[in-house]
């Protein structure tokens, strides 16, 4: 289900999922770079949320999680290596759940923080979504 979506298809994530946690790996390119000539934000916010998202999601068997809210603060750039983005969930309810995801580059230098409310949907998880 994330390996075929169109999104990660272009950017080309390497996600790594344990129960309660998870971390992504992209390698920058120069097609991720705004202006001024560093990754672009949304990049930063895509990787942040995934490693949250996915996080939450290795505890939840039956229904697809949904993002409710997300805080991002970034730190510094990067125009070259790799993002390693960790996602752990803090807090977990009945419905809702907390997870914190930090944004590091390959020498381990803070790039960006992360946090995020997580919801179980009603949606089952299957075929439909492509989830396996």
């Amino acid at each position: 289900m994330y390996r075929g979506s169109p999104l990660n298809r272009f950017i080309r994530p390497s996600l790594t999922v344990g129960l309660g946690k998870a971390e992504l790996e992209i390698p920058v390119r120069e097609d991720f770079f705004h202006a001024a000539h560093s990754v672009h934000g949304s990049i930063y916010f895509k990787a942040l949320d995934d490693a949250a998202y996915f996080s939450v999601a290795s505890l939840v068997e039956d229904v697809f999680v949904l993002t409710v809210s997300f805080t991002i603060h970034l730190e510094r750039p990067i125009a070259e290596g790799l993002l390693r983005a960790t996602g752990l969930v803090v807090f977990e309810a009945k419905r809702i759940f907390v997870a914190e995801s930090r944004l590091c580059d390959a020498d381990g230098r803070e790039l960006a923080r992360g946090t995020g409310n997580f919801m179980r949907s009603r949606i089952p998880l299957g075929p439909d979504l492509g989830y396996l």
